[in-house]
């Protein structure tokens, strides 16, 4: 379990996370939506201890880790994976060497490393023969299920998702789900996804808001099409911000 206790981030002037107060289930996968601009990923970096809080705690498995040093930290990636928005793949190695550049740092053998890159591939669904390809020879869905494999290497109970379909086509981004999903179910992995696909909703557990640097919203993924809460109304249905906000969100309800 994640547990997230009034996190706050400052970067001079400018609050990003606001007094956020949010426990994420194990096993589960929980996205976190909100508008662009909000925030999402800049939370998510938290989460993992990528960005130290300004204030609050992030417990992992009754630990907080905004009290952890360096080491400390080593300590709770192995637990954790990250898969990064545009997948972050290093454009000068090979698939294989990209997947395997975290074991090659443990001083794993050549073979060993070879047969779990290879078991990695085979769980995002990719083949052997992609192993000695560059990143510029792949697909977008092809990086970002090779950037998954990369995070897999270490077996990790917790993945965290950067906007895991940006800028990939409808038909790629139902894969890249349905993956994500498969992963969570076989693994019993806690997924944390940062998104603003609403078609996340169909394979989420739950979901959570993010406006004006706190959570507005918190629930189950299968009702919140039926929510009534005034945020989850506007963002799920693309009505403008600003002012007038209120009232246009009155108005699209008495119109429905």
């Amino acid at each position: 379990m994640i547990e997230i206790v009034d996190l706050r981030k400052r970067f001079g002037d400018k609050w990003v996370t606001r007094g956020v107060d949010l426990t994420i289930p194990s096993g589960q996968m929980t996205c976190i939506i909100g508008r662009s601009g909000e925030g999402k990923s800049v939370f998510l970096k938290q989460i993992i201890g990528l960005i130290k809080p300004t204030s609050g705690k992030v417990i992992i498995d009754g630990i907080d880790i905004t009290k952890l040093n360096y080491k400390g930290l080593e300590e709770i990636y192995k637990k954790c994976g990250y898969v990064f928005q545009f997948a972050a793949l290093l454009d000068s190695l090979t698939v294989f060497e990209n997947i395997g550049l975290t074991l090659s740092e443990h001083n794993v053998s050549e073979k060993e490393i070879l047969r779990i890159v290879k078991e990695k591939l085979k769980l995002v669904n990719l083949g052997e023969d992609i192993l000695y390809k560059n990143p510029s020879e792949l697909s977008g869905g092809m990086k970002k299920r090779v950037g998954l494999a990369r995070t897999l290497v270490a077996n990790p109970s917790i993945v965290l998702y950067d906007e895991p379909t940006t800028g990939l086509d409808p038909i790629t981004t139902r894969i890249i789900h349905e993956l994500m999903f498969d992963m969570q179910k076989r693994l019993n992995i806690t997924s944390v996804v940062i998104s603003h696909d609403v078609e996340i909703f169909k394979y989420a557990d739950n979901v959570a808001l993010l406006y004006g640097g706190r959570i507005v919203y918190y629930g189950s993924a299968k009702t919140i099409w039926e929510s009534d809460n005034p945020y989850v109304y506007q963002f799920i249905r693309g009505l403008p911000t600003g002012p007038m906000e209120s009232e246009t969100v009155a108005k699209a309800r008495r119109e429905k």
